[in-house]
């Protein structure tokens, strides 16, 4: 397993007691850490609104982590596009190539102020029975995002990202004039050009993040762009993301054949037994989010175990906890192979959270150990 790279995704997690400001330095520290024990990408999360997570703007912090690297890859997991023009991205993104070149990707997603639009189930080219795909991996249920959409706090979210009367652009017209601007070949229908400096000609990768088959794997497919399908987020939904992806990918000047990274919640300590403890603070936060309050400051184990539960906040919850992989460094790679063989991912993408840095930073270390002596 070796030969598959992992990648780190970072959410930027405030932990309870704690502050942005102590995010923001533990994620720089994790950053300079994973690069040592040999992680391959470095990726940052853009999310709003959220009362424990730090990770509000990708490109500001991927500048302040660059200046502390050297060497490992470098990007946004994703940029909402929903609030934001082709231009600005693809300008702050240039800027970073232009200091840092041949380490930025630009990781790109549709949400962000965008309004809930009907999602289609695509069809999947593996079969799921009784939850399980034919490996083994844990596929659950699909999750109902109909109450978090419908909530007024989405509401706010699209409220305070856009301008008044703004509407977001088509999602894949929008990529297209992304690749245009970056290619230099942008023109408008009366032949008006567009170069950006810096962004022009900059040496980024380009990646599409998508948690289904539908409207993200077709454009990164039928672009022959590089794909990242979100196990962590929506496992119900990852091997009809990764089947949607192959089936529309067409050859391009970047890839010529599909590309595909996949992510996943883990926690790893020395024994499962600690993995446990470290980890349980994953259920009250996951429920935060889906109960549209917002991410939580990240509760110690003291602090969760703490917290009364009903039926209903397990059920929010059930399908994460039932696919987050913690363990001893064995238990986790083994069920890591598996989602690898499952999706036939090209690469990993980890997102561990735990509540002290230490932990946090001790778990990858744990994991990339253990995945080179595979």
């Amino acid at each position: 397993m070796s030969d598959t790279p992992l990648g780190v995704l970072d959410l930027v997690p405030i932990p309870s007691g704690a502050t942005a400001a102590d995010a923001l330095r533990n994620s720089v520290e994790l950053a300079r850490r994973t690069e040592e024990f040999g992680y391959a990408r470095y990726w940052f999360a853009e999310h709003h609104l959220n009362p424990g997570v730090a990770g509000t703007s990708p490109a500001v912090v991927l500048a302040l982590t660059a200046a502390a690297t050297s060497t490992i890859r470098l990007g946004s997991g994703a940029v909402q596009l929903g609030h934001r023009t082709a231009l600005s991205t693809v300008e702050e993104f240039g800027l970073l190539d232009a200091v840092y070149p041949g380490r930025i990707d630009l990781g790109l997603g549709r949400s962000g102020g965008r309004p809930p639009a009907e999602r289609a189930t695509a069809p999947t080219a593996t079969p799921v029975v009784d939850g399980r795909a034919p490996n083994g991996l844990v596929v659950p249920p699909r999750f109902d995002f109909a109450r978090l959409l419908g909530s007024p706090r989405f509401a706010l979210h699209r409220r305070l990202l856009l301008l008044p009367n703004a509407e977001s652009q088509d999602y894949t017209e929008q990529i297209d004039d992304v690749l245009a601007l970056l290619a230099g070949t942008y023109r408008t229908e009366d032949g008006v050009e567009a170069h950006i400096v810096p962004g022009e000609g900059a040496e980024v990768e380009v990646w599409i993040l998508g948690s289904s088959g539908g409207e993200s794997a077709r454009v990164a497919g039928e672009r022959g762009l590089r794909f990242a399908a979100n196990y962590h987020v929506s496992p119900a939904t990852v091997l009809e993301a990764v089947d949607g992806y192959r089936r529309y990918f067409q050859p391009s000047d970047v890839l010529d054949k599909p590309y595909v990274s996949v992510s996943a919640d883990v926690v790893v300590a020395e024994d499962e037994a600690t993995a446990r403890e470290l980890a349980t603070g994953y259920g009250p936060w996951v429920r935060s989010i889906r109960t549209a309050e917002g991410a939580i400051p990240f509760p110690t184990p003291e602090e969760a175990r703490a917290r009364v539960w009903t039926d209903e906040d397990r059920e929010l919850v059930q399908d994460r906890l039932d696919t987050q992989f913690v363990g001893s460094p064995q238990q986790v790679v083994d069920r890591l192979e598996q989602l690898q063989e499952a999706t036939g991912a090209d690469e990993l993408l980890i997102t561990t959270i735990t509540h002290d840095q230490a932990d946090r930073v001790r778990s990858y270390e744990l994991l990339a150990a253990e995945w080179r002596r595979r």
